[in-house]
């Protein structure tokens, strides 16, 4: 969030009363955000207009210098037609000098323009630089608000989940399994003591069993011992 400083000039206490709301510094981010893109778009204007003037300017010590060339040359020309008698010597001084004087205009203005067009290049250069960096941060502010609201959106998906948690009752949850272990260790020990009484009901019908052979057997050896007797008579 360390962008609050450098991006927006709100005081330290709306800055903090904003953080208390996460949907605020969005909000607040996509405002600086417009009110960049406003400064980039009167900077670039502004640049315009400079570079406008520089090239007017341009134009025009180009024009001085080819004026202030001219009047040199027609200065010359002057002499000249003076020298070949074609001219009054008197006249063409005067008129010679006449073009010096409009040469040095030319050549003045020449000298004047070149140093505001330098002004001028200056300014350019530092709105050029201003124009860059308001570019830079442009696009670094949006790929923060990007990030910023992706965590946002995390933040809620992750709340609302928190609350849907929240909201089940665990001590109920925990109650309906203790019963359910009780029931099922219930069933457990009568299906072991259903177990165990059907292994007495099998020991009895053995032992009846084991009393009606071993009845079977008395009975069989007391025959034997009649018929032995009998034969031995």
């Amino acid at each position: 969030m360390g962008f609050f400083s450098r991006l927006f000039t709100i005081g330290k206490a709306e800055a903090n009363a904003a953080l208390d709301k996460f949907e605020d510094p969005i909000r607040i981010t996509e405002q600086g955000i417009r009110d960049l893109k406003k400064d980039l778009g009167a900077s670039l204007q502004s640049l315009a207009e400079v570079k406008s003037m520089a090239i007017r300017m341009e134009r025009d010590i180009e024009s001085q210098r080819q004026i202030a060339s001219d009047y040199e040359k027609k200065a010359m020309l002057l002499l000249q037609k003076a020298k070949k008698g074609e001219l009054d010597s008197n006249e063409a001084d005067r008129l010679a000098v006449s073009s010096l004087e409009k040469k040095e205009t030319a050549a003045n203005k020449v000298v004047s323009l070149t140093a505001e067009k330098e002004k001028h290049t200056n300014m350019i250069a530092k709105l050029e630089t201003n124009c860059n960096n308001l570019k830079s941060k442009i696009s670094t502010y949006e790929n923060e608000l990007t990030t910023l609201e992706a965590r946002h959106k995390t933040a809620l998906a992750t709340k609302k989940l928190n609350q849907q948690m929240a909201k089940i009752d665990s001590s109920g949850t925990i109650a309906m399994m203790e019963k359910m272990r009780d029931k099922v260790s219930e069933n457990e020990a009568l299906a072991e003591a259903y177990g165990d009484v059907a292994q007495i009901d099998k020991s009895v019908d053995s032992e009846i069993d084991s009393a009606l052979k071993s009845g079977s057997n008395i009975t069989a050896n007391e025959s034997l011992a009649k018929l032995k007797a009998k034969m031995g008579a």
